[in-house]
Parts: structure tokens; sequence; C-alpha cells
């Protein structure tokens, strides 16, 4: 999948604001694309926006989302619809929205194939139970006749998955794939995503603001920042050579055994994300939060640059400082 100039914005008292700004990203093919950041920060507008998800009411997608030789952004919704659950799957972050509790988990599972495929009943209901199995549910056959609400939170994220596979996708978006899941159950369903991965050769596109789980599942990262890329580059290089402050400020973040001050305070990005109706127009869009960097070290206009083969950064900011953890 190539993503090239995509921007989406959100219409707010009849003005349209910008929570995707030109952002360009390309997913190779049987890697895990890792995209974080902290809430607010666009990475679900972007999950969302590959399949148009959002309400078109009130959000603007501009740009281009190629895939197969398809601008996802161009195609009629009847034309979309071959694309989804086909050949892009989703997991959502919730899986208790994400499933019809008035419907039973087979019935669920075998929706993408009737709309997807010629199978039969019987070999629907086959198929359904080979997923069931793939994503190590113990006892497929009560499963299949249970309701969402009759399951724990991660035997339906389990489901959840099953279902964005049923029909072999190309790629899979993960939307916080972990996020409402104890440390137990996160780790499974990560070692479940792997396995499929790489019996399928799918890509994975995997939002998150978990570092943990990047570091653990990622090829490479994109870090964003209010709407924007702010560094791109491997796994490998964003956690030894972080460069862009809100990188080296979200790694800094991270719980551990020595972490913290003598007074034992963990550390932290002071502020917040600025919102949408008040985005910064100018200059580096970390700045308001990283006051120990002097106003005249950041570009009026940063721009993405590759530092080094395949490390992109933006803003030269990082030139002039020595990061300290504050």
């Amino acid at each position: 999948m190539s993503i090239k100039d995509l921007e989406v914005s959100f219409k707010i008292d009849d003005v349209y604001h910008s929570a995707v700004d030109h952002v360009d990203l390309t997913i190779l093919k049987d890697e895990t694309f890792a995209i974080v950041g902290e809430s607010g920060s666009g990475k679900s507008t972007i999950a969302l926006s590959l399949l148009r998800l959002h309400d078109l009411s009130y959000t603007r997608i501009e740009g281009e989302i190629e895939f197969q030789g398809q601008n996802l952004v161009e195609l009629k919704e009847k034309e979309l619809e071959k694309v989804r659950g086909k050949e892009i799957g989703m997991i959502f972050q919730d899986p208790l929205q994400a499933l019809n509790p008035l419907h039973k988990i087979g019935r669920q599972l075998e929706e993408s194939l009737i709309y997807h495929t010629n199978m039969s009943a019987t070999e629907r209901k086959e198929r359904a139970m080979q997923l069931l199995n793939d994503v190590g549910i113990p006892n497929p056959e009560r499963t299949y006749e249970s309701f969402p609400h009759e399951l724990s939170g991660g035997m339906r994220q389990r489901i959840v998955i099953a279902i964005a596979l049923s029909c072999n996708p190309a790629l899979l978006v993960a939307d916080e794939p972990t996020t409402a899941l104890d440390v137990t159950i996160q780790a499974q369903i990560l070692d479940l995503m792997r396995n499929l991965k790489e019996n399928m050769h799918s890509s994975i596109i995997l939002i998150t603001h978990d570092l943990g789980v990047v570091a653990e599942m990622a090829d490479r990262v994109a870090v964003m920042y209010a709407g924007q890329v702010v560094e791109l580059a491997t796994v490998e290089e964003i956690f030894n050579n972080p460069l862009h402050p809100y990188t080296r400020s979200l790694l800094s973040s991270i719980p551990s055994q020595d972490s913290g001050s003598v007074n034992g305070r963990l550390n932290t990005i002071k502020g917040a994300v600025p919102s949408l109706a008040n985005m910064p127009r100018n200059g580096c869009r970390f700045a308001p939060r990283i006051d120990w960097i002097p106003d005249e070290a950041h570009e009026e206009h940063p721009e993405l640059r590759e530092v080094s083969p395949g490390h992109f950064v933006r803003c030269t900011c990082y030139k002039s400082f020595y990061f300290e953890e504050k």
C-alpha cells in the first residue's frame, strides 16, 4: 500500500480542520508497519481512512491510498465493498463494539464469506471452525453457537481477529488490538498475530501507543504527532537512535525498573496534543512542549527529510540540542 499526500479533515462548526496533515507512507509486502503516538495524534484516523469508515457527512478525505493498482479514496462505495473484509481486514480496538450482540459468533464469522465467496453453507461452517481453531479458541463448537456477551475480552478479541482473517486478506489493519486486554492475554494475542502473519504472508499496519508492542512486533515505525509523521525508520533505529525530540520524549516516558528521578517520579511529557481547532500553522508542532530547546532551533516550515538511509525526520531541531530526560 502506498499512501500519498493523505489529508483527513473533520468539520467543526462548518469549518474543516485537518486531523491528518499530508501524510506519505509505504507499507511493504510481508512487513509489520507500526504507527505510534499519543491519543489525538491521528493514528486511528489514518486506519479508518484506509477503508473510508469515517462518516463522510463531516469528514473530508483527500490524497491517494494506492492498493493493488486502485486509489481507495476515489472508489465508489460498491467497489470499496469488494475490498473491505476481502483484501483488507480490520481489527478494531473494542471487540465488544465491533461484534453484533444480537448474532451468534458463527453467523458473524461467516458474514464476510457470504459476501466475498461462493462457499456453500457447509463450507462456510467448516471455514468458521478452522478460523476458531487458528486463533486458539479451546471449544470451537460451543463458541460458534455463543453470543459475544458470553465470551471473555480475550476471546472476543480472538473472534475479531478471526473475522478479519476469514478471507485471507493481503493487508491487516490492527487498531490498538491489545489495549483493553490484560498483560497475559495481550502477549497471547501478539503471538497469535505474529504467527498468523507468517503463515498467511499478510502485511500488518499496527496502530498503537504502546512502544513495548512496537518493539516486539514492528519492522518499521512511523511516529505521529498532531497529524504529522515526525519520524520514520526501522524499529531498530527508532529505539537505538531516536532523533526527533518527540520520539525521544516518548521513549524516555516508558516505565522501567530504573526509570524516574531521585524522588521516584516517572518521566512525563509536558502539556497535551493541540486540538484540531488550535493546530499550529508554522514551526514544529511539538515545540510548545519542549521549552528546553530554543525557538531559533526550529524550522519555520519543517519537512520530513531522509537524514540517513531509510531514516526520516521532520524539523532539524534535533541537531541543535543534547536531549536530557525532563
